[in-house]
């Protein structure tokens, strides 16, 4: 497009893309000036049990976007929750945004409630705050602690920063528990309350540029 002369800055043709703009004022294609993008937008999903976190699934399992409520804009889910796990999961209309989020520079604290069958001390779950290796992967610190006992099912609520591939459930098995419900409750300060299962709720504009401007290293 710049080669064939169809971008211009007040009036004038670029001539490179080695061009740098400060802001997209002046700006024009084929004569049409530039808008500017969009503020982000981001939504609180409650992810229900049984679907993947994709857009499509080549063997034709549900996905989120079977369950998501029409009339939304085109979403991308931050980071991802398993199939079989439920609980809030956020979305949002800016890929740059969901770049930022996905960094492990980040570290966005997630926050879990894990029920799972078998034995556990509190002082196991402390333990884990120093962190822990499983199969020559290095998991980083992580605050559990047991809530209550239900028969020899124990609910531990987890907060961790990394977020790995089935991370809580990994560190779990390692511990001799088997995850029979896990439900991700929090994600930095967006909490699930009480947003029904396959409900969708909208950030205030407000709210999310104040958590951007939180973010470690990043620019909103």
């Amino acid at each position: 497009m710049i080669a064939e002369g169809r971008i211009a800055r007040d009036g004038v043709a670029v001539e490179t893309p080695a061009t740098l703009l400060t802001s997209l004022h002046g700006v024009t294609v084929d004569g049409v000036a530039v808008a500017a993008p969009p503020p982000a937008r981001l939504f609180l999903f409650h992810k229900p049990t049984g679907c993947l976190t994709t857009e499509r699934d080549p063997a034709g399992r549900p996905t989120i976007y079977d369950r998501l409520p029409a009339g939304l804009p085109r979403l991308m889910p931050i980071g991802r929750l398993d199939m079989n796990t439920e609980g809030l999961l956020l979305l949002t209309t800016d890929g740059g945004f969901k770049r930022q989020m996905e960094l492990p520079a980040t570290g966005v604290p997630r926050t879990y409630r894990a029920r799972a069958f078998g034995e556990v001390s509190q002082q196991q779950l402390e333990d884990l705050f120093d962190g822990l290796e499983i199969d020559g992967v290095r998991y980083g610190q992580i605050e559990a602690n047991l809530e209550r006992r239900t028969g020899r099912n124990q609910w531990i609520e987890m907060t961790l920063t990394e977020g790995k591939n089935r991370e809580v459930r990994r560190v779990l098995e390692h511990l001799g528990l088997q995850v029979n419900r896990l439900i991700r409750t929090a994600y930095g300060p967006f909490a699930l309350a009480d947003l029904a299962t396959g409900a969708v709720e909208e950030v205030r504009q407000h709210d999310l540029i104040q958590f951007r401007k939180s973010l470690k290293g990043v620019q909103a």
